[in-house]
């Protein structure tokens, strides 16, 4: 970058002469403070060199901006932030990138929906002859500290949930690599649809699959790890959780005509876990057997299915349970229940990950 302390071609406050004034305002409102600073000023406010200041500023998803006058205290408060914790120790300069990072990535993707979806709706001329314009900034000044508030909350409470996993991990590897249930849920016949419906259907249809998958994954104790469009990532602690959720959402989307058909693959193994998103030969295997699945079926690999064995969420076959039905009869005894059914498959190469031996995943008769 250039450093230029002039601000030239902005005036005192940083308005470009051709920048819409309202837009100007709408700024000023939600960041609280008015532009002041050049890139390098705030950097240099911050006690930060100019090269670390960048590596922030684009780690949160900003654009560079030359030396325009376009930055406020609150950026100047930031950089000091991050710098501290570096300084301090807690963080090193590579993690405080990346919680830069993972922050405007997460927080950007919110803004966007907000925006596009939230504040469109709302600030729709309430009267003839007015503008949208005129209507958003008194609409964003009531909505912003409640939004801000209810953003803290959320994100208080997913940190919360996310420590206390963390604590319960057996040692300092498993924080990292754990052991998890990974699922995929793929909408079928997608690209075909993208073809034949309108752009405002192929919309509709993806959010309401978006907020079902999600509202069932989170009421049923798993994790939402990602949002595809016409595929849901999602991660458990055990697979007992995961293959219920898998179900629900077959079952969910099955009667639901306007949805079409959903196929899920599982698998069961060890997982790195970065910046929220899941990683490792775990995640490829579920997401392989998703592509082989059939139309409204859950395929599981091998581990998930020894582990829903192991747990006794499910017979090892049908056989040793109407065996162990018919001991606890004859000893008067209630018979063992069971969740859930394994049937194997046949196995099969799959593509990068060699042979595998799917198992069809259902609901037991009485489970």
């Amino acid at each position: 970058m250039t450093v230029d302390d002039s601000g030239s071609g902005t005036d005192a406050q940083g308005a470009d002469p051709g920048e819409d004034p309202l837009a100007l305002r709408l700024e000023q409102l939600i960041l609280g403070a008015e532009r002041r600073y050049t890139p390098f000023q705030a950097a240099r406010s911050a006690g930060v060199s100019m090269e670390l200041a960048s590596r922030f500023w684009r780690a949160m998803g900003f654009a560079d901006i030359g030396q325009a006058r376009a930055l406020t205290e609150a950026d100047v408060l930031a950089l000091r932030r991050l710098a501290g914790l570096v300084e301090a120790g807690l963080l090193s300069e590579a993690m405080a990138v990346q919680v830069a990072r993972s922050t405007g990535q997460t927080t950007a993707r919110l803004a966007e929906w907000q925006i596009d979806s939230f504040l469109e709706g709302l600030t729709e001329p309430p009267e003839p002859g007015m503008t949208r314009t005129e209507v958003t900034y008194p609409i964003v000044e009531l909505l912003l500290p409640e939004l801000e508030e209810f953003l803290v909350y959320v994100w208080r409470r997913q940190l919360a949930a996310s420590a206390g996993r963390v604590v319960q991990a057996a040692d300092d590897e498993e924080m990292v690599d754990r052991r998890l249930a990974v699922g995929f849920a793929d909408l079928v016949g997608f690209t075909r649809l993208t073809r034949r419906m309108e752009e405002e259907e192929l919309g509709e249809l993806v959010e309401a699959f978006e907020t079902t998958a999600a509202d069932l994954v989170a009421a049923n104790g798993g994790r939402l790890i990602k949002t595809l469009g016409d595929e849901v990532l999602y991660a458990a602690d055990d697979a007992g959780t995961a293959a219920e959720i898998a179900l629900r959402l077959i079952e969910t989307m099955a009667h639901d005509e306007t949805m079409p058909e959903l196929r899920v693959g599982m698998a069961f193994g060890t997982v790195t876990t970065r910046m929220g998103d899941v990683f490792g030969t775990t995640v490829n295997l579920a997401s392989r057997l998703t592509s082989i699945a059939p139309k409204d079926a859950v395929l599981v690999d091998t581990a998930f299915a020894e582990e829903l064995i192991r747990t006794q969420d499910a017979p090892s076959s049908e056989a040793e349970a109407a065996e162990e039905a018919a001991a606890a009869e004859k000893e008067g005894e209630e018979p063992p229940t069971y969740r859930f059914a394994l049937q194997p498959m046949w196995q099969r190469p799959v593509r990068g990950l060699g042979v595998v031996e799917p198992w069809l995943l259902t609901r037991r008769d009485g489970g």
